[in-house]
């Protein structure tokens, strides 16, 4: 067998079952490890399904932060009985995954920095995203201010796990 041939299906494999490793931790994250928010109007959730997000994007880069969140937490909300939601779930997290992703990998500076930077951007996209979208399902364009604190909540709490972390793990996949 040709070695070039062989490190390109070793790669292709690779990132395949990356990519479907971090769509499945991050679907499993928003399933079970969550606090549905009864105060709300809309019965928000709190998750640490942007715990995996944010590690597929800051240590696997752009693609892999985008098709974890797109396809985890899209996969969640059809699972769960919020079908309404996932197509804008699909876009909104895997927009959250991809520019995370893009600014760690192409922003220069101290990582710590750089992946705080990644995370704030992430917050803006949900917070924003998330709004917008329940204007349009709910129709009302106050209820939605009523999100933004669980959304903060899970963008800050993920970030406080993974930042710290990120140049760590990307260490030792770099190993693997």
């Amino acid at each position: 067998m040709n070695s070039a041939y062989s490190s390109v299906e070793t790669t292709k494999t690779r990132t395949l079952v990356i990519n479907a490793l971090f769509i499945a931790l991050t679907l499993v994250a928003t399933m079970f490890i969550n606090i549905k928010l009864p105060i709300m109007g809309n019965g928000g959730l709190i998750h640490l399904g942007n715990v995996p997000l944010f590690i597929a994007a800051l240590v696997y880069g752009k693609k892999t932060g985008a098709i974890a969140g797109a396809f985890g937490m899209a996969l969640f909300d059809l699972f769960s009985g919020w079908a309404a939601w996932a197509p804008f779930t699909f876009i909104i997290v895997g927009t959250m995954g991809f520019l995370a992703g893009f600014i760690a990998e192409k922003v220069p500076g101290k990582r710590v920095v750089v992946y705080t930077l990644a995370v704030a951007v992430a917050l803006i996209i949900k917070i924003v995203g998330y709004y917008f979208v329940e204007v349009i399902l709910y129709g009302n364009w106050i209820q939605p201010f009523g999100s933004i604190p669980g959304n903060v909540m899970q963008v800050v709490l993920a970030g406080i796990i993974v930042v710290p972390l990120a140049g760590r793990i990307k260490q030792r996949a770099r190993q693997i």
